[in-house]
């Protein structure tokens, strides 16, 4: 999609989507609904190129009178989700849009401990003895409440509403999916432990990764890997001082298994 360069309204400027979580949000609200953009992903050290505030991701406007810049992943999804109302960024349902929004916002200003402990990294795998601080401890014990809080709210609401649920966090695909996405890509790079997480948990896990939107960036993933200008050597081998812990890279076919499933 990002490719059709002329129908693009849009113009994605972010860091390395493989490594950058607050860019792959918005990327991956772009490629799931389908909307057309292009992209330009940059290093660090050039985001004060492009962007004033030295924030990135930054989404350019190019459909009004003048090019509207608009950065912050969440002010940016906001911004496309009012600017095509045609299509369900949020839930349609009034309740769970609210719980949609309230998940996103914590995701978006929270889990401080899981993010600095475990950098986004989505090609490469960590196995041994990954410490896992209390701090991330807890981070992860509220992402499983969060995902099954939701996944129960909209199975009830859906119900009541007579509407299909998708199995995604509200039912259909939405924001909340995407600002959770990067998360979960950590869980697989860093072999995150899963106890505490519910069967329905798990499944909204296992909805994702078979999802071909989402299949298909993974391989967007791959084929960045393989451009030298996008390495960043500070978010490889992060426990190189470790011996009990490997480092290596999935293979590219590697598919989610539902932990106690042969």
């Amino acid at each position: 999609m990002a490719a059709n360069q002329e129908l693009a309204d849009y113009h994605l400027i972010g860091l390395f989507t493989r490594y950058s979580s607050w860019t792959a949000r918005v990327e991956i609200v772009l490629e799931y609904f389908q909307i057309p953009y292009t992209e330009q992903q940059i290093k660090v050290d050039d985001i004060r190129k492009f962007s004033p505030s030295g924030l990135a991701p930054l989404l350019e406007c190019r459909s009004l009178s003048s090019t509207l810049r608009i950065n912050d992943s969440l002010a940016i999804c906001e911004f496309l989700a009012e600017s095509n109302p045609g299509l369900s960024l949020w839930p349609r349902d009034r309740l769970l849009r609210a719980m949609a929004r309230s998940v996103a916002a914590e995701m978006h200003s929270g889990f401080t401990a899981l993010r600095n402990t475990y950098p986004t990294n989505f090609v490469v795998r960590y196995t041994g003895n990954i410490p896992v601080p209390e701090a991330a401890k807890k981070d992860i014990q509220r992402l499983f409440t969060i995902w099954d809080n939701a996944r129960q709210a909209a199975k009830s609401r859906l119900a009541e509403l007579g509407e299909k649920d998708e199995g995604f966090l509200f039912g259909g695909f939405s924001i909340a999916d995407a600002f959770f996405g990067p998360v979960l890509w950590r869980f697989r790079t860093y072999n995150l432990p899963l106890e505490g997480a519910s069967a329905d948990v798990v499944k909204w896990m296992e909805t994702m990764w078979n999802d071909p939107a989402m299949q298909n960036l993974a391989h967007k993933y791959y084929r960045q890997a393989e451009l030298p200008e996008t390495h960043m050597e500070r978010y490889e081998n992060i426990f190189r001082d470790r011996e009990d812990i490997q480092y290596g890279r999935f293979p590219e076919d590697w598919k989610f298994t539902v932990p106690g499933r042969s």
